[in-house]
């Protein structure tokens, strides 16, 4: 038998009801939301457009139902949240649009759009970010964490849904990316696997301070690299290569590589 004091201990904290939708709850409605956006990840069609309005209008209610069940942690009303919300849904496409375009352009691979809809992790991962960001802006806790985890647990990167990403983004192979909550990323930026844009220090009296890098415009980051701190910035149109260390800021069209060195011992 278990001791019954750490039986005592879990009924004390978990005695109050749970204020938060189930992580299975959000995955879905989430999930239904990208369907609906992307029918191309299950091959489903929309007949015409009565049919694709019932489905957002559905996914309102769905949305407004799982927020009205947290409504003690929200600062508006749930259902002015969600409709609003949903109001944001054509720009979210609009932008992942642009995603999709740049790893067209960037990925020799790629042989057509619905192949980068369809099976690229990194572009995967990118909806659940946009979607989770977009929500975050509503000041809804949990839920937009929950989102970005979900898709990090499917793609191995890690995007926090802080990050301010701007569009034609993208994640090329992908998995061990880490992006922090307050990284900014310009328009056209190129990351491979591996990448960690991070902060310096985790120390929780810079919580509310920015504690991760700025990406400007244009810039291509390799596999492995680290750039860390919140006053680093890599400017415009620079490289960075693959396995660099950077903790210090870099002007504009600058190319860092980092030099191994091999020896063989006999």
């Amino acid at each position: 038998m278990l001791p019954k004091t750490f039986l005592e201990a879990l009924c004390e904290k978990h005695s109050k009801p749970n204020t938060f939708p189930a992580n299975s709850v959000v995955r879905e409605l989430f999930t239904d939301i990208m369907l609906a956006m992307f029918p191309e990840q299950t091959q489903r069609h929309f007949g015409c457009v009565d049919e694709l309005q019932e489905a957002f209008d559905q996914i309102e209610l769905r949305l407004t139902r799982m927020l009205r069940s947290m409504q003690q942690h929200l600062q508006d009303d749930p259902r002015k949240i969600a409709s609003n919300y949903i109001q944001q849904l054509p720009e979210i496409y609009r932008i992942l649009l642009t995603d999709v375009q740049a790893i067209m352009a960037g990925d020799p691979a790629a042989q057509s759009e619905y192949e980068v809809i369809r099976a690229y992790p990194g572009f995967y991962a990118v909806i659940f970010y946009r979607l989770a960001n977009a929500l975050l802006k509503f000041d809804v806790p949990i839920v937009p964490r929950i989102l970005t985890e979900y898709a990090h647990s499917k793609t191995g990167i890690d995007i926090h849904p802080g990050a301010d990403i701007d569009e034609y983004f993208t994640i090329d192979h992908g998995t061990g990316i880490v992006i922090g909550e307050t990284t900014t990323i310009g328009k056209n930026v190129k990351i491979y696997q591996g990448v960690t844009l991070g902060a310096l220090s985790v120390s929780k009296s810079m919580a509310s301070m920015k504690r991760h890098p700025t990406i400007e415009d244009g810039v291509v980051i390799y596999a492995g690299a680290t750039i860390l701190g919140g006053e680093t910035v890599v400017g415009a149109n620079s490289i960075i290569g693959g396995n660099v260390w950077l903790t210090r800021s870099v002007p504009e069209n600058t190319k860092i590589y980092h030099q191994e060195q091999v020896k063989i011992l006999q």
